[in-house]
């Protein structure tokens, strides 16, 4: 155990260095190929070692130790349009790592241990136009925020009721840069904005619970609910640096502070003819009630997700759909703020994507050695916000546009023994 251990640590840290990007918010959709396979979900359905973070309530159903070592390779496809034509976006290729280990100790008692790249978000504008001309209307804006979770996640079954705990240690790394063309009046005055890369560490948790409806008559059907804490994060020098040059239109500087928001979430899976498993999950994201995503003007996000399962003795088979409302909302482009807060999230954290469409499946090479694959789909959005104050003010065309869409390709190998 202590060398898979070793082995997990070095892998993580391998795959760590790029950033990670997301599709719910700045969440991905699921941890592992088995969940994202499945739209995301897992509050009532086990995925084995990896369900340490999506609900660890359901680690009660694996059957001794499992390690599951993969990761994804993300592919976000983003277009800009400041009022002078599309610039690409060429943060379009990042690798998200996650380990997970899990073991059994008897029948009421499971422990687990796990890293994972848990979401992030980003764009880099750096090659559009030059600097004197605005980057084309980017700026030549990058911004980058990279998520990863440490976790430890117990969990307690009895007579069908499983209960789980993961304390959570969260690193973060934020960096936000960008150019303003020479000639502006203040505090637009300055070229170069940005602070370099600030850090943080985090703390929180989450509490899962499921229940097996077999102890009342009704086989095959498992019901769960998760808690998942909000994150404290502060950023020194990102948020406040960036704003500062729109401070008269916003009010005031905008706060380093940047939480992770608390979730919740219910979920319910029935298997059906033995090999047939179909689930749901809804999730709600609170972001209105964290700091920095609110004074963004993001709101709650409501997520919707379904998926299915065929199971094999050797291989099963798994499809999904995630549809989630993106937190970003148009504020009014004719104040100041509502220009700024348009213009900046457009620009520099692009998450309107809604709509996600998956498929994957496992093979099983002996009763030890399996490996998991996981496409994901995200169609196209575009949106079109209004900035008016802005262009009155000379600062930007009166309206800014983004189109955005997603691919992923995930992979898992798992040892159990």
């Amino acid at each position: 155990m202590n060398k898979t251990i070793k082995l997990a640590t070095i892998a993580v840290m391998c795959m760590s260095a790029t950033p990670a990007f997301a599709i719910n918010g700045d969440l991905l959709i699921g941890l592992g190929a088995k969940s994202r396979a499945m739209g995301g979900l897992g509050i009532a359905k086990s995925h084995g070692a990896e369900s340490a973070l999506i609900n660890p309530a359901m680690l009660t159903e694996v059957s001794g130790t499992e390690v599951s070592i993969g990761g994804t390779f993300f592919i976000p496809i983003a277009y800009y349009d400041g009022g002078m034509g599309e610039e690409y976006s060429t943060s379009d290729f990042t690798i998200i790592p996650e380990v997970s280990i899990a073991n059994k100790i008897n029948d009421n008692f499971y422990w687990g241990i796990g890293m994972w790249g848990s979401g992030g978000l980003g764009a880099d504008y750096r090659r559009s136009g030059v600097t004197a001309s605005g980057g084309n209307g980017t700026m030549q804006m990058t911004t980058s925020l990279q998520l990863m979770k440490f976790g430890f996640p117990f969990a307690y079954l009895s007579d069908g009721l499983s209960l789980g705990f993961t304390p959570i240690l969260q690193y973060g790394a934020l960096d936000i840069n960008y150019k303003i063309p020479t000639g502006q009046p203040a505090p637009l005055d300055v070229n170069n904005v940005g602070e370099g890369l600030g850090q943080d560490l985090g703390f929180g948790y989450n509490l899962g619970i499921s229940y097996d409806l077999s102890k009342h008559g009704i086989d095959d059907l498992t019901i769960g609910a998760v808690y998942k804490s909000a994150i404290s994060m502060k950023y020194r020098g990102q948020i406040s640096a960036a704003t500062k040059p729109f401070s008269p239109l916003l009010g005031a500087d905008l706060s380093d502070k940047l939480t992770q928001p608390s979730e919740i979430g219910v979920g319910v899976s029935y298997k059906y003819k033995q090999n047939h498993t179909v689930a749901f999950d809804y999730k709600m994201v609170e972001w209105e009630d964290a700091n920095g995503y609110s004074d963004f003007g993001w709101e709650n996000q409501d997520i919707f997700i379904l998926g299915y399962e065929y199971n094999q003795e050797l291989w099963a088979f798994r499809a999904g759909y995630n549809y989630a409302k993106a937190p970003l909302r148009e504020r009014d482009g004719s104040t100041g703020a509502g220009a700024a807060l348009n213009m900046l999230n457009l620009l520099g954290f692009p998450v309107n994507i809604e709509s996600h469409y998956t498929l994957g499946g496992t093979y099983s090479f002996n009763k030890n050695l399996s490996v998991d694959l996981a496409f994901v789909y995200a169609d196209e959005q575009k949106n079109r916000y209004d900035t008016s104050a802005l262009a009155a003010l000379g600062m930007a065309a009166s309206e800014v546009f983004v189109r955005h869409s997603q691919t992923s390709y995930s992979f898992q190998l798992n040892y159990n023994f």
